[in-house]
């Protein structure tokens, strides 16, 4: 029963280089039920999504190597039925939120958020 258990969690990707940011997701996500993958950085980002598969990604807008937006268009490329991807941002451009917009972004969050915000828009993009 267990196996079962364990198989039917949602994946989470969480792409994010603040270590402090990722953790407080990770722990909140885990709590929940989730299982969780980290990436620090763009390009890892990109790599964990097309090997593991996530049923949704978290992502940050500004990071090294691949942006934010370069890591959505490239998860949009590939997908016939793409991920929910929630952004979030530190950023208060409204051309950046229009932006993730027309790349298909499902949620766009404006740091700092509480973690409950994160919660519902996790369930409600998974629950859709």
């Amino acid at each position: 029963m267990n196996t079962l258990e364990e198989s039917d969690h949602k994946h989470i990707l969480v792409v994010d280089d603040d270590p402090e940011i990722t953790e407080s997701i990770r722990c909140a996500l885990k709590t929940a039920g989730f299982k969780v993958s980290i990436a620090r950085d763009g390009n890892q980002g990109v790599a964990i999504a097309e090997t593991k598969e996530p049923h949704l990604v978290i992502l940050d807008m500004m990071m090294p190597r691949r942006s934010g937006f370069l890591v959505l268009e490239r998860l949009r490329q590939n997908d016939l039925e793409p991920v929910p991807v929630i952004m979030i941002t530190g950023n208060e451009g409204n051309r950046h939120q229009q932006y993730a917009e027309m790349l298909g972004v499902n949620d766009y969050i404006h740091k700092p958020f509480t973690m409950d915000r994160l919660l519902d828009s996790v369930n409600n993009l998974l629950d859709a």
